[in-house]
Parts: structure tokens; C-alpha cells; sequence
């Protein structure tokens, strides 16, 4: 049995080495070695072994009215006028229904810039999204190491997004955690998700105090799925609780045709001596979807959104240490998406996005000096392949 596994991974070993790494070498100049799959037995190969190999492209160009130095209440589209690599990036994958498994997903490009940012301070564009160990064994499954977040109905991963942009709610969320998470598969539409981690987007940390993470995922049918998080622990640049709640609602009325809410609610608490006059600052969003498939090859997709920065936290900036909040306001925004896929693996997308504040909240150039506005248009190219 042993050596029947380990004739396994030899083989698929040597037949990513061949696609990939020597591609005009084969091993049939060898005589001594077995000759390599290509084409589709490539992949029955690592389908036999289970070890999934999936990966992207994403380029983009994007133009905003506003940001200097950069675009206000964006996570990933921050420069205002800018040809970037947005992501190329690789998962590979052995999780089996039972036993150990692992997963790793790798990133290059001006995302991973952002999210080392906000995750250890760094300028790298290489980035480990995720890295982790898994355990599954009947309905339980385990995985510990650096993994994306459950908040919200958006992702890191663009392909799994319909739109460019991401949302102002995605922007109020975590985006990885580094911790252990389990998962219970109560029933077939009904699974349990517990978890404790170093908090939002931290590899590590030298206090003894954790996040904790609560999700339920409910499925009951191919039409509806509903979703609920919450994370509470110690945020260390206040050194205090943040917690959040969040729920995602997905609807599919037909197979062309579907709809997505999402909401959170959020609240940082601070520290007396913080230097500020309130015990805590709140927040909440709300988004609201729309998804049509015209046909095959076209589909269009719209976003509306409503960001309540009450005390000013989401607007704060941070800089040796010391915290200086935003303006309470109110912002909007809405966004339209048509995405065109002349073949699966393809995809053109070309967005419109406006972004209004009742208060002066972004900012612009005016006769070479930064001016504040109270809104901010966004235009963005993009083209996307998936393998």
C-alpha cells in the first residue's frame, strides 16, 4: 500500500516537473523512467492522487476622479490611474474526506502588495494568502495555519467575485486569519464553524489575548443560502475589544438571475487614556446585489451600498501610534459591471463605480494642490483567466 502511494507521488511529481518546470525535456530520453502523462492524463493523475492544482491571472487599468495619494474607502484599487498586475496566483490542494490534508494558495501582483500591508506592514508584492493543515475525519474538519476570513459576501479571489471593485463593506472586514478553525457538518444543509485566531489580518502576535470566530452556514436548497459570522477579540492598536457581526443572504430566482444582501455591524472599543473622548466607536454597512446572465457569453451585474461611519473609525487614519478619526458621515456607493467570456476560462470585465459622502472625504487635485470632495467616479478595465 505504502509503495503503491508513494508511486503515485512520484509520478505526479514528475509530471509537474515536465508540464511546468523543463517543458522541453520528457521523460521518455530516460530510460530508466516511467513516461509522463500529458493533456487530460495530467490531470487524472492528480485527480487519482488528490492533489488539485488551480490558479489565475488578473490584469486591470483603472481610473479615479479622486485619490491623493490614494483612493479613500477601497481595499484593492487604491492608485488613480494605473495599468497593475492585480494577481497571479496558485492554489494546490490535498484535502481528503478523511484524514490529512493541506492547502496552499500563492500570490504575486499589486493585491499581495496590500494585503502584506495590512497584515505585517511590508511593501512585498509576493504574498502567502493561505497555508494550512487540515484534518477531516465523518462530519468534523480542522484546518490550522493562515487562512482568508469568513466575514462578508466578497473575496480575495476575483474570480469568485462578479464584480472589479470590491465593496465599502469588504473594506470594514478582516481579510485573513492565522489561527485554528473547525468546522461541523450538523446536517447536509446546516454546518457549525468555530475558531481562534491572532485576530484581523495578523500572522502573529506577542499578547496572550485571541479572536474568537463563530459562523453558521445554512443551505437548505440551490436557491437560497444564508450565512452568519461574528468575530470578538483584542485589536492591539487600541489595545480593546473589537467585535463584528455579519450575514450574507443569497437568493437565485432562476438560473440567469440572482440576488445578495449583506450586512455587518461593527464596534471598536477603547481604552481610557486613549486620548479619545468616546468608550467605543461603531460602525455598519449594508450591500445589496444583482446578478443576470444575458447568455452564455455576456452578463451584467449591480451593486448598491450604504456605509455608516458614526464615530468616525472606518475614516481614521494611523500613523506612530497615534489614532486621528474620521468625520462622522454617511457614504454611498453604486457600481455597475458588465463581464464578457468569449470562452469559460476568459473573462472582460468593464465597471463603473460612484462613491458620494456627506462629507468631504476624498480627495482630488485641483491646480496641482489635494482638494477635498465629497464624491469620487471610478472607471476600471479588467481581464481575468482562470485555470
Amino acid at each position: 500500500m505504502r509503495k503503491n502511494v508513494l508511486r503515485k507521488i512520484y509520478m505526479a511529481c514528475s509530471a509537474l516537473a515536465v508540464a511546468g518546470i523543463a517543458p522541453g525535456y520528457t521523460l521518455a530520453e530516460d530510460a530508466a523512467a516511467p513516461a509522463a502523462p500529458t493533456g487530460n492524463k495530467l490531470s487524472q493523475l492528480l485527480d487519482e492522487i488528490g492533489l488539485s492544482a488551480t490558479g489565475l491571472v488578473s490584469a486591470s487599468y483603472y481610473h479615479s476622479t479622486a485619490g491623493a495619494p490614494l483612493v479613500a474607502f477601497h481595499q484593492f484599487d487604491i492608485e488613480h490611474d494605473t495599468f497593475q498586475l492585480d494577481q497571479a496566483a496558485i492554489t494546490l490542494a490535498y484535502q481528503p474526506k478523511d484524514g490529512f490534508g493541506a492547502l496552499v494558495n500563492l500570490m504575486a501582483g499589486e493585491d499581495a502588495r496590500v494585503l502584506n500591508a495590512a497584515e505585517n506592514g511590508t511593501n512585498s508584492t509576493f504574498e502567502a494568502t493561505q497555508a494550512y493543515l487540515q484534518y477531516a475525519h465523518g462530519p468534523i474538519t480542522v484546518i490550522a495555519g493562515k487562512f482568508v476570513t469568513l466575514a462578508g459576501a466578497e473575496v480575495i479571489d476575483p474570480t469568485k467575485n462578479t464584480q472589479f471593485s470590491r465593496s465599502l463593506l469588504f473594506f470594514t472586514e478582516p481579510l485573513t486569519h492565522t489561527g485554528v478553525r473547525g468546522t461541523y457538518a450538523v446536517t447536509d444543509t446546516l454546518n457549525v464553524i468555530l475558531g481562534v485566531n491572532n485576530g484581523w489580518n495578523s500572522t502573529s502576535t506577542s499578547f496572550g489575548s485571541k479572536t474568537g470566530e463563530f459562523g453558521l452556514a445554512y443551505t437548505p436548497n440551490k436557491i437560497l443560502a444564508v450565512t452568519l459570522q461574528a468575530y470578538v477579540g483584542k485589536d492591539p492598536t487600541f489595545d480593546a475589544t473589537r467585535t463584528l457581526i455579519d450575514g450574507v443572504v443569497t437568493y437565485n430566482a432562476t438560473s440567469a438571475l440572482s440576488f445578495g444582501a449583506n450586512f455587518n455591524w461593527g464596534q471598536q472599543d477603547i481604552q481610557p487614556g486613549a486620548g479619545l473622548t468616546l468608550s467605543s466607536l461603531s460602525w455598519y454597512t449594508f450591500a445589496g446585489y444583482v446578478n443576470y446572465a444575458l447568455n452564455d457569453q455576456w452578463r451584467v451585474s449591480f451593486r448598491g451600498e450604504y456605509l455608516n461611519d458614526k464615530d468616525g473609525f472606518i475614516g481614521a487614519s494611523f500613523a506612530d501610534g497615534n489614532v486621528t478619526l474620521g468625520p462622522q458621515e454617511k457614504i454611498k456607493e453604486g457600481t455597475i459591471t458588465v463581464g464578457y467570456s468569449p470562452v469559460k476560462s476568459f473573462e472582460f470585465r468593464l465597471e463603473g463605480r460612484y462613491d458620494w459622502s456627506d462629507q468631504s472625504s476624498f480627495v482630488t487635485t485641483v491646480n496641482g494642490a489635494p482638494t477635498p470632495i465629497s464624491h469620487q467616479t471610478g472607471i476600471a478595465l479588467q481581464g481575468l483567466y482562470k485555470f
